[in-house]
């Protein structure tokens, strides 16, 4: 279509844009489909439908097992982890009970009234006033030893 001389300043219609359109003649295919085609394109699809069925039930099958032999193996891990998780806490408390009983022992052995009893057993025997020896000090900051010297102090 033309569309120019809509615009030439003239004031004339054209009509022929609003009359009714001829109708176009619709082509058909020349394509003759033969019955037999047809069943067999259904038995196909058929066949199609039945072969990805099963096959889509022994993937599922296959992923069902799978995950169950998972879920056992990780089952026997984590029993075998717990199992020596178990052993190290009764080695731990085996431990604590014999530290326990060696704490006894050492107190046992080094009490006050089981050194009395050792030292009497060997002839030891307490102190008695007789046997304390005093020794004075002057003013002067002096001592006699054993020997008889003489020490003085020299700090004043």
């Amino acid at each position: 279509m033309d569309n120019l001389k809509y615009y030439n300043d003239s004031l004339a219609y054209d009509f022929e844009m609003f009359m009714p359109r001829k109708a176009e003649p619709v082509r058909k295919d020349n394509i003759v489909k033969l019955p037999q085609t047809r069943v067999r394109t259904r038995a196909k699809k058929r066949a199609v439908k039945q072969v990805s069925a099963s096959a889509f039930a022994v993937m599922a099958t296959v992923f069902v097992l799978f995950a169950l032999c998972g879920n056992i193996f990780l089952r026997l891990q984590i029993n075998e982890v717990n199992s020596k998780i178990n052993d190290i806490k009764a080695e731990i408390n085996a431990l604590e009970s014999e530290k326990t009983a060696l704490e006894v022992e050492f107190e046992r052995v080094i009490s006050y009234s089981n050194i009395e009893f050792e030292a009497a057993e060997i002839g030891m025997q307490k102190m008695d006033k007789d046997q304390v020896k005093y020794i004075q000090v002057n003013d002067k900051n002096t001592a006699i030893t054993k020997d008889g010297e003489t020490i003085t102090s020299t700090a004043e």
